[in-house]
């Protein structure tokens, strides 16, 4: 979420849609507009992101 164009409105949404579930044309509505999406890890660095952890 932190990482998305727009975090405040994606976090809203997600609460939002957990909330009206069954909902479809809410969930629907709630997924337009949200900004740029979230950042993804590389797969080829989560070993190296986990090597850190601990230390």
């Amino acid at each position: 979420i932190f990482k998305s164009g727009n975090p405040e409105k994606r976090a809203n949404a997600i609460v939002k849609a957990v909330t009206n579930y069954t909902d479809a044309k809410m969930i629907a509505e709630l997924s337009e507009d949200l900004g740029e999406a979230m950042v993804g890890i590389n797969e080829d660095e989560i070993e190296l992101l986990m090597a850190e952890r601990g230390k």
